[in-house]
């Protein structure tokens, strides 16, 4: 069998964080999600059945939260940070879809989420 395409999925991953232009957001933080398709060639760990064949989804976890760890003023800076983390990180990644949004920021809006979608590749 071949496979036409495959990824690896994260969706809706939580975390806290203190990424923003306002002071406000500088300090106290907010709550900010993230979802990810990985494209990854699927093909030998889908035969073997080893995680040594793919990517760990929770090394990735643990990759995308060192990243958010760091302030940064613009959710794309931060996207930009977590895709590039990924790519280097993983030899076995060829794309990284990436969603990036923050819950009710602070515009003077009700607005649920704000956020940034972005697609890199090697």
């Amino acid at each position: 069998m071949k496979i036409d395409s495959s990824y690896i999925t994260l969706n809706r991953l939580t975390l806290y964080a203190y990424h923003g232009m306002m002071t406000q957001e500088q300090v106290v933080g907010n709550e900010f999600y993230i979802d990810l398709r990985l494209k990854v060639n699927m093909e030998h760990s889908a035969l073997t059945d080893e995680l040594i064949d793919t990517v760990s989804y929770a090394d990735v976890f643990q990759s995308v939260k060192s990243e958010m760890d760091i302030p940064s003023k613009l959710l794309e800076h931060a996207a930009a940070r977590v895709a590039k983390r990924l790519l280097d990180e993983y030899k076995q990644i060829e794309i990284v879809e990436l969603k990036l949004w923050k819950r009710n920021p602070p515009m003077g809006a009700d607005v649920q989420s704000a956020g940034v979608e972005m697609t890199c590749s090697r």
